[in-house]
């Protein structure tokens, strides 16, 4: 009985030893362990090793676009001769390019024999009969034939002719007329090299008072075909030049 109460007192201190071990001792370390890989939203991508984090998009080439052909006007029809710009008004408060159709389809020259038709190249409207401000081509410029609008046969063969609806002895024309007149007798003059003492009006050429004595004709002779973005003339020249070209005569 001694012997065993002896076994049981020597085997204490080493039962007390391990108990304080195991309470005190800390949870055991992995060491090199792999680092767990970083979770992302579904939304975005895992990045690819060895790219870079920022790119620049790519740079694109944006043309300038044209506002409107350098000379919308150009016929199909082989270009005539031309020289002059005679500059007319229709001496009435309304009108069109049906109206003076048919108005001068009734008249007959010296020979007695009737008009084609419109005599003019370009009619411009005044907002009745017309749109204010409106260019309208005829047959005779489309298909580039002579005109019947000066009394002088010299300005019929080689004179543009532009009338413009409005008696112009009672007021001038609309701003918007004013506008349309002078671009379009600059492309004229810039694309056929016609000089500005080469635009007259039609008193210039025969005894009337048309265009009427409202009618700003100086300021209308000494227009410019202004550039337009983007564009070239059909010559290939730049507008600049073009602008450069008028402005000398």
């Amino acid at each position: 009985m001694k012997g065993i109460i002896m076994c049981c007192v020597a085997l204490l201190p080493a039962i007390e030893i391990s108990g304080c071990t195991q309470r005190n001792s800390l949870p055991p370390v992995a060491i090199n362990s792999p680092t767990p890989a970083p979770q992302y939203s579904p939304q975005v991508a895992k990045p690819v090793p060895g790219a870079p984090l920022f790119t620049t998009p790519p740079t694109i080439a944006v043309e300038p676009l044209a506002i409107d052909p350098p000379n919308p006007w150009k016929p199909e029809a082989e270009v005539r001769d031309w020289e002059y710009i005679v500059i007319h008004h229709t001496a009435s408060s309304t009108g069109s390019v049906e109206s003076i159709h048919e108005l001068h389809s009734k008249k007959k020259d010296k020979s007695g024999n009737s008009w084609l038709g419109i005599g003019y190249h370009f009619v411009i409207g005044n907002g009745n009969g017309m749109p204010d401000g409106a260019i309208e081509s005829t047959f005779r410029w489309r298909e580039q034939m002579h005109g019947a609008h000066a009394g002088n046969n010299k300005y019929n063969q080689h004179g543009i002719g532009i009338c413009l609806v409005g008696n112009f002895e009672n007021e001038p024309p609309s701003e918007a007329q004013l506008a349309a007149v002078k671009k379009l007798v600059g492309v004229l003059k810039a694309e056929y090299n016609i000089n500005s003492d080469h635009v007259q009006g039609h008193r210039d050429v025969k005894a009337t008072a048309c265009p009427g004595k409202y009618f700003p004709m100086s300021e209308v002779a000494s227009a410019i075909d202004l550039p337009v973005y983007g564009a070239t003339s059909p010559n290939g020249k730049s507008p600049a030049s073009k602008m450069e070209l008028a402005a000398q005569k």
